[in-house]
């Protein structure tokens, strides 16, 4: 029975470590722990298995992203959350990919929360992510009902709120990407800049292990010449494939090349009919 009532939490305690420390092996890991705390514990004085595991979890994920801030950082380059792969019809290899909600947790919100502390992170992420109130989130971070709702106003402030954002419909998604990856297969610089917002903004995670740049690199026309720049380059492969995938619920493109292998992934944020943000990940000791 004490097996059983773990499993059955297991996805949602996932998705709460993901969500509060954005990277998946750190958020197995703390679940992992979760469990041997369960197992120790006198279970037959536990009223509620799934609220004592959310506490659980939810304490050891804000102690482990406290551990991780050093490291990202003096990550080299912009340091963005490990992103969640699905195909292109949203089906994963591992099914726990799609129970730990992705959809709620886009690479936007997820970049977002790096600005706050632990504990707001944790905060919204129960409240926005998993939906719990205000009253179970206070027995969670040991803080009264009132002082979590603060918590939580002051945290969509300085994080901004990413729910408001406007739909998209998968038409919309199909022909964006499409028009990008065919932009870029063939050179087009104009084509490449049609599909970015003038503000978009491109985020690459190199880690220091491949080239990618080391700063986000803002607006539409720096952007394309970059992506086509990079192209340019000796030491890039000129037979890059694009294939369709879904990454934390929405577009984006898995880039192999057949002489030299898995390249990276390429995640679209798509706003009012353009692009408004990309972010490649090609550091292969995170995401290879």
């Amino acid at each position: 029975m004490s097996a059983d009532a773990f499993a059955a939490c297991r996805p949602r305690l996932l998705g709460i470590a993901y969500g509060i420390i954005g990277e998946l092996g750190e958020a197995e890991d703390v679940v992992q722990d979760a469990w041997l705390r369960w197992d120790g514990a006198e279970q037959a004085a536990i009223r509620n298995a799934e609220a004592f595991l959310v506490t659980v979890t939810t304490r050891l994920a804000v102690d482990r992203l406290r551990s991780a801030r050093h490291r990202r950082e003096s990550y080299v380059g912009p340091w963005l959350p490990e992103p969640l792969v699905t195909d292109a019809e949203g089906t994963a290899s591992d099914p726990e990919r799609i129970a730990i909600e992705a959809e709620e947790l886009s690479l936007a919100l997820l970049g977002a929360l790096e600005r706050l502390d632990p504990v707001e992170r944790a905060v919204l992420i129960l409240r926005d992510a998993f939906d719990l109130d205000y009253a179970e989130i206070a027995d969670v971070v040991a803080k009264s009902p009132a002082n979590v709702r603060q918590i939580a106003v002051r945290a969509r402030r300085h994080a901004g709120d990413e729910r408001r954002r406007r739909p998209v419909s998968a038409e919309e998604e199909q022909r964006l990407a499409t028009a990008f990856t065919s932009a870029a297969l063939t050179g087009d610089l104009d084509g490449i800049r049609d599909t970015l917002a003038a503000d978009a903004i491109l985020y690459t995670d190199g880690g220091g292990v491949v080239r990618a740049a080391r700063k986000p690199i803002y607006g539409a026309e720096k952007i394309a010449r970059f992506v086509l720049g990079v192209q340019r380059r000796p030491w890039y492969p000129p037979d890059i494939e694009y294939a369709p995938v879904r990454i934390n619920g929405e577009v984006g493109m898995r880039m192999d090349s057949p002489t030299a292998g898995f390249q990276g992934l390429v995640a679209l944020q798509i706003e009012d009919g353009a692009i408004v943000a990309m972010r490649i990940f090609s550091n292969p000791e995170r995401f290879g």
